[in-house]
Parts: structure tokens; sequence; C-alpha cells
């Protein structure tokens, strides 16, 4: 599709911002360094940023001799952004300022079987309402909610495509939610949040290539190319976790046989430990967090069923990770979501040996692969950053609005 002139101020508007939070203080000639847009560019968008209360001058600053360079800073006080992480087994919610400092955090669990969109919404709704009382916010502050949901996702309609692990077909989740949530929505999936928060924030940050592995109850890889967020045609890039991996292997919710996902998420690791060992007190059947927990508490006790699932788990990532390296010759691929984060370093470790006996020599050679370094839940980071792209793209009205493009709540909407 082609980009409208609107569009591309959009994204410099948001690239100047972005630069802004990594940065504050900065100058508008430091901002235009690290852009590429011209100062006098720059200097337009900063005033609409200032004018909009999103940030603010802070002083000045010597310039060699020079006239003395204005300061601008995020206006940390100037809005809330909301940040939703819907997975299979939990719903988290953050609340951030403008600078994405987290102020509030609720979660709310799925249990196994409570994957109905209106069970899922009603969780979402509950979580959002209690981090807005827990930050003390008044509602006029929230410039808007960014929703991350597996599987595909048409942002402009707000509808979840396709979710193979909740057996989802075109459900409008955004007007399912704005039933319950008064503030501005974005609808995205964890691929995409993650590659943002990684880019913004993380271990991808300064580069401009790189692929960021979430391993979850489901799998996939979000993709920073050429220093940005790469969508595909579709906003479907990224479905690694569904390539196959083994011929004629094991069932994917997807329908196919031998996806990674069924070897390397959470599920699968626990189908790993059942084949070798089907009575091992690791296995929780019904609990995949306990399971992992278990894994995790006995590789670091030198446990050797926990030390050999995660090694063989570690094979099968490895191999999968070794086709994205030859593919996209990233200059980092990251490790993220919650089954990294908690078999960490052993895992890691296993990986890196697996990728290096399976990938190319030479892009193997130029990538780093790490752990993601965010302190803080990646999707619900990314996911707040997509609701400040939407509030951005309403520049010159002072209270935000929301869209019809790419919010769906209805004017009947109830307040959490």
């Amino acid at each position: 599709m082609k980009r409208t002139s609107r569009d591309i101020r959009t994204a410099n508007r948001y690239e100047v911002l972005r630069q802004i939070i990594a940065q504050s203080p900065t100058s508008r000639q430091t901002l235009a360094a690290a852009t590429g847009l011209s100062v006098a560019t720059v200097a337009t968008l900063v005033g609409e940023l200032l004018d909009l209360r999103m940030i603010t001058e802070v002083g000045f600053e010597d310039s060699a001799g020079g006239r003395p360079r204005g300061l601008v800073a995020v206006h940390t006080a100037g809005g809330a952004l909301i940040g939703v992480d819907m997975a299979e087994t939990y719903v988290r919610v953050e609340l951030f300022d403008l600078g994405l400092n987290v102020l509030a955090r609720a979660e709310e669990d799925m249990r196994p079987g409570e994957h109905r969109p209106e069970q899922a919404v009603a969780h979402v709704a509950t979580a959002v309402g209690s981090v807005v009382a827990q930050a003390g916010v008044e509602g006029a502050r929230v410039l808007g909610v960014g929703v991350s949901v597996p599987g595909q996702v048409d942002r402009d309609t707000g509808i979840a495509e396709y979710a193979p692990n909740w057996d989802w077909h075109d459900v409008p989740l955004l007007d399912l939610l704005a039933e319950h949530i008064a503030y501005p929505l974005y609808l995205d999936n964890p691929l995409r949040a993650s590659a943002v928060a990684e880019l913004w924030f993380g271990a991808a940050r300064g580069h401009e290539d790189a692929v960021v592995v979430n391993l979850g109850t489901g799998v996939g890889a979000g993709l920073v190319l050429a220093g940005g967020l790469y969508r595909g045609v579709s906003n479907s890039a990224g479905e690694w976790g569904h390539t196959t991996l083994v011929l004629d292997g094991r069932l994917c919710h997807c329908g196919n046989h031998g996806c990674v996902e069924t070897y390397v998420g959470a599920p699968g690791i626990m189908l790993n430990l059942r084949e070798l060992s089907p009575r091992s007190t690791l296995l929780h059947p019904e609990d995949q967090t306990a399971t992992i927990d278990a894994l995790t508490h006995g590789v670091a006790a030198g446990d050797p069923v926990a030390v050999k699932v995660v090694r063989d788990t570690a094979r099968y990532l490895g191999a999968g990770i070794s086709d994205l390296v030859n593919l996209y010759n990233p200059e980092v691929v990251v490790l993220s979501s919650w089954v990294a984060r908690k078999l960490g370093a052993p895992l890691l470790d296993e990986v890196r040996d697996a990728v290096r006996r399976h990938a190319l020599k030479r892009p193997f050679a130029a990538t780093e692969i790490v752990l993601s370094p965010i302190p803080t839940d990646p999707v619900c980071l990314g996911a707040a950053t997509f609701a400040l792209e939407g509030a951005l793209q309403s520049v010159g009205q002072r209270t935000v609005r929301r869209t019809v493009t790419t919010a769906r709540s209805r004017s009947t909407a109830r307040p959490v």
C-alpha cells in the first residue's frame, strides 16, 4: 500500500519522539542527525509535540561557540499509555508514563480451556481498570491502549483473524473490548510488540537488522530490517513458529505437522519431557508455568532429566534459529518471552552451540545471540508504543480522540 504524506509525517513524528524518549534531554540538531531529517523539519515536528504537551523545553546547551541550543525532553506527565499482553495462559497489563516508565501492573490468569473471546476480554477489562486505579491517573490522560493478541491480526479493522492455539477465527476483538474500555484501542500481535520493545529499549537498539524470537506457549519471530519493524504485506511476517522443522512430525494447532512451535513452545517442551521421562516429577501435565519452573530448578540442581530436556529443546531451537540466521543475516538474535526468561542462560548456551553447528559460518560469525535485557514485559512495552503511534496520528488536537481507521470503540462504550 502506498504511503501518503500524512503517513510519512506521522512516521517522522513518531521517530522524533522515539529519539527524544531515548536521549532526553536532547537538541533539535542532535535529533536531526539521529533521524536523518533536516533541522527545519525536526523543528516543525518538535513544535507539534510541544503543542501536544508530549515534550517540554528544559534549557540550553553550549554549541562550540555558537548560539546555545535549546533542549527538549519527554514530558512524562503529559499522558499515560497502556500495553496489554494477551497470552495463552495469562493477561498482563502495564500502564506507562510518556517516557515509557512503568507506573502500574496487573495480571489475570487464563485457566486451561478459558479461551472464549468474551472470557479473554473480561480479563483485559479487569486488568486495565486495575492499572488505571493503581496509578491514579485521570481517564483523559490515557492516550491509548495497545493490545497484543497471539496469531494473525488486522490492525485496521481490529479483527483477530486467526489464533490457532485458541481456535479463533475472525474475532472482532477491538469491538468486543470497546464495550468495556473507553480509551482508544490499537491491535497487533506479540511478535511485532516484542520487536519494537527491543528496538527502542533492548538488545536491538542501535542495530539495523535483528530477529526477536518469542518463546512462550506460542512461538514466532519479530523482524527488524533496515532499522524498522517489518510487517509483511498482510501484517503476517514472522510466523516462523509455523514453519516445518520435522517432516511428518508432531501435529500443530495450525493443522500442519512438525512445526517449530510443537518442539520449542511450552507445550512442546512438556512433550519433550514426557517422551524422555513419562513419570518425571518435573512434569505438571496441566500447568505449563509449573513445568518450565521445575525444569529451571532442575537444571540449576544438575538433574540429568532436566538438563537433557533443555539440551534437546535447544537442539530443535538452534536448528530453527539457524534458518533465520542464514535467511536474514541479522546482527543480533534476541530470545524473548517467558519461556526464554525462565530457562535463561542454560538454554542460551545450548542454543548458541546448536546454531553454530547448523548455520553457515559467515552469517553466524556476524550474529550475536542474546537473552532479552528488558526487565519488564517486552510485549506490554511494545504494545504501549503502538498506542503512542496511534495517538500521534491525531496531532493538532490537544485531546486525542479515537481514529476511525485503527480504533473501533463505540460511542456507547462504558468506562473501566
